[in-house]
């Protein structure tokens, strides 16, 4: 299987039973959020997403790639444990850089909305905006 049907195959089965195998050891990882170098904290993170968030949704709306680099446009969608259990909704796209074994060694994923967006939904329903 090519890295693109892998990472297609994630996407629909995120978080769980991702393929670590199609990133190197020292990736680095960025969001709005945080940053980070090495797979083992990368597994930790799609961990803690999978152990605190419920109900995650991942929709891919497209993915291609370039010689060594690949985006994809996604939503990401989970309702957070607060005891009202809000539904939060992120969409953005992903850049991953492969190298010359096909490994990601960077994933760098941009935001529609800022930090304080997605707060606010916690809050306010984004039905009543």
């Amino acid at each position: 299987m090519d890295i693109i049907e892998t990472l297609k195959a994630d996407y629909k089965k995120f978080p769980v039973d991702q393929t670590y195998s199609i990133y190197a050891d020292n990736v680095y990882f960025q969001d709005p959020m945080t940053n980070f170098r090495g797979l083992e904290r990368y597994k930790k993170m799609i961990q803690f997403i999978q152990t605190w968030f419920l109900n995650i949704k991942m929709d891919v709306h497209g993915i291609r790639q370039e010689k060594d680099f690949i985006k994809t446009e996604w939503t990401l969608s989970w309702n957070t444990p607060l005891p009202w259990k809000p539904r939060i909704s992120i969409s953005g796209w992903s850049e991953l850089k492969t190298n010359s074994e096909n490994l990601i060694v960077s994933h760098i994923d941009y935001w529609y909305c800022s930090r304080f967006d997605v707060l606010k939904q916690h809050f306010f329903s984004l039905n009543s905006r």
